[in-house]
């Protein structure tokens, strides 16, 4: 064992001390495990010390503690206890000893002979009881805001050797893998079952019930074979939505460069532990959330997780403020994100589900499933039918008992009310109304992973969109250049090389300029990223963003990139943080050297001396200089990103490459503004939407200024629209937020947890929230959100695991098409909820009447099925794939607050099913008495019924028969099966019908014709009433 040195314990360095934590360095503890792990244990059970963490390579101790609980000098006097050098506190003093079993009083200096004195329970103390402790210091201090030190202790990581392989193993023991949780798919028999729990097919399965019990086993079988169908239907589309990859899986990167027992390895990502030293450089993913050690030009693409369309330049800075976002944690890297340039090295600190994206994944899991409007107005619909089907039958039946007529007739006309109201073929109809929606909505690229959110689309009132990506093509384009005497437009968007440079309106010719010929040969040459045709007119970029931008803008002029490989590069001074700029030494073929830079146009121009003004150099004044930052102003104002250019033809190679005199007296070309474009159709949807009474808010990670004039651009936000910060936000209660919020068109600077607060806050207004979303921080929001809706191609997994709707063409567009396609659907749904609901109502009507009457029972429970669920169910799928109308987007939102059955729908069901249900009892009641024939009075009921809701689905369609090519055909099929029912033996034996002649024909068209005058004359009465409660004021159309 180490021999320890008894002056290096009796005088210990305290080397942090601020209020809540401090750090105390020991030499004796370095390599001695055995001290360390005493210290932990002893110094961890004092009341008040949240946190010990022993760091062996180094021989630091990290104490975080609760400063209303103990203060450091009590701390210290505890340290000084335990190394022997102080007289302990007795137990009824503020501080109190830990209770270890010590077989007697001894200090630590002699514990290095006496180690056995120590109990089992004391020497196997390990990390596992201290991590409820770990959790406290990450709520306490976040990675960003501690030091190296500080990381370096509480990981116990070893930055110059790295982890031995029995470290690995114990922390891929107590953390797991580096991977996300996966979420179990459900089942096809779960699946089944889940089905079930629509409160219609709960009644439904009740009416089989009874009907087996009265003996009526067709009935009851003819019931469960359409609700088995109703949820194989259900199961198959749910199915064919489940994805088979788990989302959040792919988003960790395939492999990471590592260093572990002094040898740098490359392994599995997954196998990744905190306090694992790895080595990043451009185009690697990260990882695992990691903090940086060192850096060097180092640029991260963080767009997926904080919305930034812009890389963020990375150093391993000491530490950071707590209250700083994630997108300005610039010595943190994030799993998920990519580096696009230069190269650094970094210590894991979190992994799998404790990373940032893991506590996305957990946000995720956490979100509850809310019930749409249609369900719960159908739950809502349900009740109400067996509640009145519970008094009817009720009554009747007593009624009928108490009358004397038998208990089984009594029984079995209640059950027969029961078949009647309740409308068996409605959630089928439903069903395959909304999985044709889902087609049709495919074909327009959005794929529907739940059905009952494309009815959602019609209650829409507020759409929470991200930018980059969904408002913007997430693809730098250089739209202007500005020397000193020219301004330069650039027409184009993305990485397309089709577009062409205007000056003054006209095409301008680059080789004439040589100000912008300069400018070109700077942005070419100063530049490491590189373009290739992929397939035709489709390009890959592989670098930075920005640096491709200039690239695309030098091929639109006409200048082809090869022109420039004369040049060789013989040095580079890359990008830093604090210079702002990135600089390029070249030499040509002639043998000249050249000084090539570029950066923020603020700091270059202060590096030169002169300024190019058309074809002559002249001496840099004042007033050039205030010109050009004027212009940088108005670039910037615009929502262009700034860069300047500058460039020094050099006499001699210099001896010195990396001297930084060589970037002075440089010679000031211009401005090069750039931006993310928008997609050009948003304009237009977004103008559907205010047409259509849906607000638009864009929320985004960019500054507010960048946001501001995106948002103008695209007609968003207008002269009275408020742009909120994140920051701002933060610091804003929940009720403050809700009397701006309808105010609110454009959210700025904000992070996952903000977007999840502001689509609740829309929520908790009485809104229904459409979130799109493309990036690992929209999924929350998504999640949330009534209808989540998710980028296809540019869209990670997460988020479209996360949503209910994907958009396969990343078309903001292709929302308007979706909503549209919405309002058909809950208007298609009202046309076939008034078809069906009204036949129901009419079969309850003369069913009632007749009972009350003492007349027999007119239908019986399998002609009133053969008509629910066939001749009903077929000509209602018609009216249900109605197309859209003309005027379907000039409306308003629905209500979802006011039930989808509302008062005009309910008067229409009324008074088309007392139309029709008197004329049925008319027809079988004068049948009755004048041949005395039950059996074919009940088939002429049937026959009128079954006549007049074909009469009724011409009148609900609001298109022509050569619109909806599925309506004529659906009558003729329905009209088929009715006479197959009268005329074929074996079916009418099975209904319990007869034949009918011409002359009962005649009498059912006689009962449509009335019908139609009774239904016209409701209508008339429902008109005058309209006209009496309507306003005094305003126009009638």
């Amino acid at each position: 064992m180490r021999e320890t040195n008894i002056q290096s314990l009796q005088n210990p360095q305290y080397t942090l001390n601020i209020p809540g934590r401090m750090r105390i360095k020991i030499d004796a503890l370095q390599n001695n495990k055995f001290l360390c792990t005493h210290f932990m244990a002893y110094l961890g059970k004092i009341p008040g010390i949240l946190l010990v963490s022993a760091n062996c390579y180094t021989g630091k101790i990290l104490i975080v503690y609760d400063i209303d609980k103990i203060n450091i000098h009590d701390i210290q006097d505890e340290v000084q206890s335990l190394l022997g050098n102080k007289k302990r506190k007795e137990d009824g003093g503020k501080v109190l000893r830990p209770n270890f079993r010590f077989k007697k009083s001894l200090p630590l200096k002699d514990f290095q002979k006496n180690k056995s004195v120590l109990s089992d329970e004391y020497y196997h103390y390990n990390l596992n009881t201290m991590l409820p402790y770990v959790q406290q210091l990450k709520d306490h201090a976040p990675w960003h805001t501690l030091t190296v030190d500080d990381i370096q202790d509480q990981l116990h990581a070893n930055l110059s050797e790295g982890l031995s392989k029995e470290v690995i193993e114990d922390r891929l023991k107590k953390y797991g893998m580096n991977v996300f949780q996966e979420k179990k798919h459900r089942s096809l028999l779960s699946m089944f079952f889940n089905q079930f729990d629509g409160f219609i097919i709960k009644l439904l399965l009740g009416a089989s019930g009874i009907s087996l019990l009265l003996g009526q086993v067709a009935d009851a079988a003819t019931i469960l074979v359409i609700i088995g169908l109703e949820a194989t239907l259900g199961v198959w589309q749910e199915f064919k939505a489940e994805k088979s990859l788990d989302a959040l899986k792919q988003m960790a990167s395939p492999s990471a460069t590592v260093l572990r027992e002094g040898k740098i390895l490359e392994i599995p990502a997954i196998y990744l532990v905190p306090g694992d030293t790895i080595y990043l450089e451009a185009g690697n993913s990260v990882p695992a959330d990691v903090r940086l050690l060192e850096g060097y030009s180092l640029e991260v693409d963080e767009a997926s997780l904080t919305g930034e369309s812009y890389p963020v330049s990375k150093f391993p800075s000491n530490s950071l403020d707590a209250d700083l976002t994630l997108g300005d944690r610039n010595n943190m890297l994030y799993m998920g994100t990519s580096v696009v340039r230069g190269k650094g090295k970094a210590i894991v600190v979190s992994t799998g589900m404790n990373t940032e994206m893991g506590k996305i994944a957990a946000m995720l899991n956490e979100a509850e499933e809310e019930r749409t409007p249609l369900q719960k107005d159908l739950d809502k619909l349900a009740k109400i039918i067996s509640m009145a089907c519970i008094g009817i039958c009720g009554i009747i039946t007593l009624g009928g008992i108490l009358g004397g007529h038998p208990l089984l007739e009594m029984l079995n006309t209640g059950v027969s009310l029961a078949v009647g109201a309740i409308p068996e073929g409605l959630t089928t109809v439903l069903t395959i109304s909304l999985a044709f929606g889902v087609q049709r909505m495919a074909k327009k690229n959005a794929i529907v992973k739940t059905l009952p959110a494309v009815e959602t689309l019609s209650c829409t009132k507020v759409i929470c969109t991200d930018k980059t990506g969904t408002l913007t093509k997430n693809e730098m384009t250089v739209k202007e250049i500005v020397t000193f005497d020219k301004q330069i437009h650039i027409d184009g968007e993305g990485y397309n090389r089709h577009g062409y440079l205007y000056l003054h309106g006209e095409i301008l010719d680059a080789s004439k300029h040589e100000d912008l010929n300069w400018m070109l040969t700077s942005a070419a040459l100063c530049n490491n990223a590189s373009i290739q045709e992929i397939v035709d007119g489709q390009y890959e970029i592989k670098g930075d963003p920005t640096e491709a931008a200039l690239l695309i803008a030098i091929e639109k002029s006409g200048i082809s990139l090869d022109d420039f490989s004369c040049y060789k590069r013989e040095h580079e001074t890359p990008f830093d943080s604090e210079t702002k700029r990135m600089t390029a030494i070249c030499s040509d073929a002639d043998g000249d050297y050249y000084v090539f830079t570029k950066g923020a146009a603020d700091r270059i121009i202060h590096q030169c001396s002169r300024i190019m003004v058309g074809n002559n150099v002249e001496t840099l004044t004042q007033s050039h200089i205030d010109e050009m930052m004027k212009k940088n102003e108005h670039l910037a104002s615009q929502g262009l990103r700034v860069l300047g250019l500058a460039y020094r033809p050099l006499k001699n190679k210099p001896e010195l490459l990396d001297d930084p005199e060589i970037e002075a007296h440089m010679i000031f070309l211009g401005l090069v503004g750039m931006m993310d474009p928008p997609r050009p159709e948003v304009k237009d949807a977004i103008k559907k939407c205010h047409q259509a009474g849906i607000k638009v808010v864009m929320i985004t990670g960019d500054h507010k200024s960048t946001a501001a004039s995106i948002a103008e651009s695209i007609e968003l936000l207008t002269k009275d629209g408020i742009v909120l910060s994140g920051e701002e936000l933060d610091v804003m209660t929940d009720e403050e937020l809700a009397n701006v919020i309808d105010q609110v068109q454009v959210f700025a600077r904000t992070c996952p947890q903000q977007k999840l607060k502001i689509v609740k806050a829309f929520k908790k207004k009485g809104y229904i929230v459409a979130m799109t979303g493309d990036g690992v921080n929209d999924a929350p929001a998504v999640k949330e959100a009534h209808v989540g809706i998710a980028m296809g191609k540019s869209g990670t997994d997460v988020t479209r695991e996360a949503s209910s709707i994907i958009l396969t063409d990343d078309n903001f567009s292709t929302i308007v098409k979706a909503i549209e396609e919405g309002r058909t659907i809950n208007r298609n749904i009202k046309k076939f909820m008034k078809y069906v609901l009204s036949g129901n109502f009419a079969e309850v009507l003369s069913i009632f009447a007749a009972a009350v009457t003492g007349m027999p029972v007119p239908l019986i429970p399998s002609q009133i099925l053969m008509i629910n669920l066939v001749t009903e169910g077929i000509p209602a799928l018609s009216l249900g794939v109605d197309p859209p109308e003309a005027d379907i987007m000039l409306e308003a939102p629905r209500d979802a607050s006011v039930s989808i059955f509302d008062n005009k729908l309910k008067r229409r069901i009324i008074t088309r099913g007392i139309a029709t249900g008197l004329t049925t009892l008319g027809v079988f009641g004068g049948t009755l008495f004048l041949t005395g024939n039950l059996a074919k009075a009940r088939t002429m009921a049937f026959a009128n019924i079954v006549s007049c809701q074909m009469l009724h689905a011409f009148e609900c369609s609001s298109m022509s028969i050569t619109r909806n090519k599925y309506l004529m055909p659906s009558i003729i099929l329905s009209t088929g099966l009715m006479l197959a029912s009268i005329y074929m033996p074996p079916l009418a034996s099975l209904f319990a019908m007869v034949p009918l002649n011409l002359m009962d024909w005649g009498a059912i068209l006689l009962s449509t014709t009335i019908l139609s005058r009774i239904d016209d004359f409701f209508k008339d009465l429902l008109y005058v009433a309209r006209l009496r409660n309507r306003p005094s004021f305003g126009v009638i159309a």
